[in-house]
């Protein structure tokens, strides 16, 4: 298993750019797979970016395209989602996910996430 830990989240004016961050901890991080969702009010929670065991492949959902990047470190067990451009509907709970994984190839997006952090609040204002 592994504990998820995200930071970074507060109030923002449209156009600012935040920077996500998920600390890791309890087993090997590389075996895991990374993602970030958010569930926006009144929505369903939606998949938002994902990335590789070694940051060589990414995956983003179409609305964030361009817009977000997802990275990670794993020298400090963190995984990273840089928010640019941010505007009112970005606004959300953002949660950081992982995915236990060992192949050399593993499903960013529609792979299941079995390990959530407890979500930080990114609040957009006009």
């Amino acid at each position: 298993q592994v504990q998820l830990v995200e930071s970074g989240g507060g109030l923002v004016r449209t156009g600012d750019s935040v920077r996500l961050s998920c600390a890791a901890s309890g087993r090997t991080f590389s075996n895991y797979v990374m993602g970030w969702f958010r569930r926006a009010p009144g929505k369903e929670r939606e998949f938002v970016a994902g990335i590789d065991r070694f940051g060589m492949r990414t995956s983003y959902a179409d609305s964030v395209k361009g817009q977000f990047t997802i990275s990670r470190d794993n020298a400090k067990d963190t995984v990273y989602l840089q928010m640019n451009s941010l505007k009112p509907e970005d606004t959300a709970v953002y949660y950081c996910a992982a995915r236990y994984c060992t192949s050399i190839y593993c499903d960013l997006q529609g792979g299941k996430y079995d390990y959530w952090g407890q979500g930080t609040q990114v609040t957009v204002s006009s």
